[in-house]
Protein backbone atom coordinates (compact mmCIF):
# COMPACT_ATOMS: atom_id res chain seq x y z
CA UNK A 1 0.00 0.00 0.00
CA UNK A 2 1.15 3.53 -0.59
CA UNK A 3 1.78 6.09 2.04
CA UNK A 4 -0.84 8.87 1.68
CA UNK A 5 1.98 11.57 1.43
CA UNK A 6 4.41 9.68 -1.23
CA UNK A 7 1.53 9.03 -4.13
CA UNK A 8 0.75 12.68 -4.00
CA UNK A 9 3.85 13.16 -5.39
CA UNK A 10 2.96 11.24 -8.58
CA UNK A 11 0.59 13.74 -9.69
CA UNK A 12 1.19 14.83 -13.37
CA UNK A 13 3.08 11.54 -13.91
CA UNK A 14 1.74 9.02 -16.90
CA UNK A 15 -0.74 6.08 -15.46
CA UNK A 16 -0.29 2.89 -17.67
CA UNK A 17 -2.32 -0.26 -17.75
CA UNK A 18 -0.86 -3.73 -16.78
CA UNK A 19 0.54 -4.02 -20.86
CA UNK A 20 1.97 -0.86 -20.33
CA UNK A 21 0.10 1.39 -22.64
CA UNK A 22 -0.57 5.23 -21.61
CA UNK A 23 -4.47 5.92 -20.16
CA UNK A 24 -3.39 9.43 -19.24
CA UNK A 25 -1.91 11.47 -16.54
CA UNK A 26 -2.50 11.50 -12.52
CA UNK A 27 -4.35 14.27 -11.87
CA UNK A 28 -5.74 13.72 -7.73
CA UNK A 29 -5.87 10.85 -5.24
CA UNK A 30 -8.46 10.17 -3.00
CA UNK A 31 -8.44 8.52 0.41
CA UNK A 32 -10.94 5.87 1.94
CA UNK A 33 -12.18 8.20 4.58
CA UNK A 34 -12.15 5.17 7.39
CA UNK A 35 -8.50 4.57 6.72
CA UNK A 36 -7.29 7.33 5.30
CA UNK A 37 -5.39 5.51 2.76
CA UNK A 38 -5.00 6.11 -1.31
CA UNK A 39 -8.22 4.19 -2.61
CA UNK A 40 -8.57 6.00 -6.08
CA UNK A 41 -6.62 7.98 -8.50
CA UNK A 42 -8.59 10.29 -11.19
CA UNK A 43 -6.38 9.86 -14.72
CA UNK A 44 -6.62 13.15 -17.10
CA UNK A 45 -8.69 10.99 -20.17
CA UNK A 46 -10.58 12.38 -23.32
CA UNK A 47 -9.62 14.82 -26.53
CA UNK A 48 -7.79 17.90 -25.73
CA UNK A 49 -11.12 19.64 -26.03
CA UNK A 50 -13.24 16.98 -24.34
CA UNK A 51 -10.94 16.10 -21.36
CA UNK A 52 -12.03 14.88 -18.28
CA UNK A 53 -10.80 12.83 -15.27
CA UNK A 54 -11.91 9.24 -14.80
CA UNK A 55 -11.51 7.28 -11.27
CA UNK A 56 -9.24 3.99 -11.21
CA UNK A 57 -8.62 2.10 -7.91
CA UNK A 58 -5.27 2.20 -6.55
CA UNK A 59 -5.44 -1.16 -4.94
CA UNK A 60 -2.29 -3.53 -6.79
CA UNK A 61 -0.83 -0.23 -8.24
CA UNK A 62 2.64 0.02 -9.07
CA UNK A 63 4.85 2.84 -9.19
CA UNK A 64 7.85 3.08 -11.66
CA UNK A 65 9.92 5.55 -13.15
CA UNK A 66 7.65 8.82 -14.27
CA UNK A 67 4.57 6.06 -14.08
CA UNK A 68 1.99 4.48 -11.94
CA UNK A 69 0.98 1.05 -13.01
CA UNK A 70 -2.89 -0.03 -12.39
CA UNK A 71 -3.99 -3.32 -12.45
CA UNK A 72 -6.70 -2.30 -14.55
CA UNK A 73 -6.80 -2.08 -18.50
CA UNK A 74 -6.93 1.25 -20.50
CA UNK A 75 -10.42 0.40 -21.95
CA UNK A 76 -12.01 -0.19 -18.61
CA UNK A 77 -10.07 2.82 -17.01
CA UNK A 78 -11.59 5.30 -20.21
CA UNK A 79 -14.79 3.49 -19.65
CA UNK A 80 -15.46 4.37 -15.55
CA UNK A 81 -17.07 7.06 -13.93
CA UNK A 82 -15.46 10.15 -14.27
CA UNK A 83 -16.11 13.89 -13.25
CA UNK A 84 -15.46 17.21 -15.51
CA UNK A 85 -11.27 18.51 -14.80
CA UNK A 86 -13.32 21.07 -12.79
CA UNK A 87 -15.48 18.91 -11.16
CA UNK A 88 -16.23 17.10 -7.49
CA UNK A 89 -17.18 13.70 -6.87
CA UNK A 90 -20.73 13.85 -5.56
CA UNK A 91 -21.63 11.41 -3.11
CA UNK A 92 -24.56 9.98 -4.88
CA UNK A 93 -21.98 9.02 -7.47
CA UNK A 94 -19.81 7.48 -4.98
CA UNK A 95 -21.15 4.06 -5.77
CA UNK A 96 -21.06 3.67 -9.12
CA UNK A 97 -17.48 4.49 -8.88
CA UNK A 98 -17.00 1.49 -6.41
CA UNK A 99 -19.63 -0.71 -9.18
CA UNK A 100 -17.66 0.30 -12.47
CA UNK A 101 -14.47 -1.93 -10.38
CA UNK A 102 -16.94 -4.58 -9.37
CA UNK A 103 -15.94 -3.53 -5.95
CA UNK A 104 -18.44 -3.50 -2.50
CA UNK A 105 -19.33 -0.27 -1.57
CA UNK A 106 -20.28 0.67 1.99
CA UNK A 107 -20.98 4.56 3.24
CA UNK A 108 -18.98 5.44 6.76
CA UNK A 109 -21.58 4.42 10.11
CA UNK A 110 -22.84 7.63 9.64
CA UNK A 111 -23.69 7.36 6.15
CA UNK A 112 -20.80 9.52 5.56
CA UNK A 113 -19.09 9.69 2.05
CA UNK A 114 -16.25 6.92 1.95
CA UNK A 115 -14.08 8.63 -0.32
CA UNK A 116 -12.72 12.25 0.20
CA UNK A 117 -9.81 13.87 -2.66
CA UNK A 118 -6.19 14.92 -0.75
Amino acid sequence: MFEAGDIREWRGHDVVDPGGHKIGVLESVYVDTATDQPSFATVTVGLPTRRRLAFVPLSGATVGPGYLKVVHSKDAVRKAPSIDTDGELLASDEPGVFAHYSMDYTPGAGGERRLARR
